[in-house]
């Protein structure tokens, strides 16, 4: 892998990507990965491949908080999602991997799950203005997902 791969900087393939985050790139069938390099070694960890950026760039996010430590949060991609139980555990590099890979995973889930429920609404109110009847005969409030259905996934639940 070359230094362009890891971000240092922009080839022509990703230039209409404008990746916005640190640590991650896109494959060329779209999925995002997101891998790092263990400090005083050649070893990287492979961080997963994910549906969204964001996801992709919090499993960085936590790897490179555990295997620096850095001084600042300035250099993290959501220094706000860092889980305050990261603060004071230490952890191998393999350990390191499964957090990160797992709390980009909850991300990813989380995002899927949104934009599934964001589109659903949309294709309701579509419904209900009459565009799009169908014969099931639910009314667009029976259909409505309730808050409390919603999957609730937390970073904290893979630390």
């Amino acid at each position: 892998m070359s230094s362009s791969d890891e971000g240092g900087s922009v080839n022509i393939a990703s230039t209409h990507d404008s990746n916005k985050y640190k640590g991650i790139r896109r494959r060329k069938w779209g999925k995002w990965v997101s891998e790092i390099r263990v400090p005083g070694t050649r070893e990287r960890l492979w961080l997963g491949s994910y549906a969204t950026p964001e996801a992709a760039a919090v499993a960085h996010d936590i790897a490179f908080y555990c295997l620096r430590r850095p001084a600042s949060l300035d250099s993290l991609n959501f220094p706000l999602m860092l889980p305050p139980t990261v603060h004071a555990v230490v952890l191998s590099p393999k350990s390191i991997q499964k957090v990160a890979s797992d709390a980009g995973m909850a991300v990813d889930a989380r995002l899927t799950v949104k934009q599934f429920t964001d589109n659903e609404h949309c294709v309701r109110e579509i419904n209900c203005l009459g565009v799009n009847h169908d014969s099931s005969g639910i009314t667009c409030e029976e259909n409505e997902l309730r808050e409390d259905q919603a999957l609730n996934i937390s970073i904290e639940d893979y630390l």
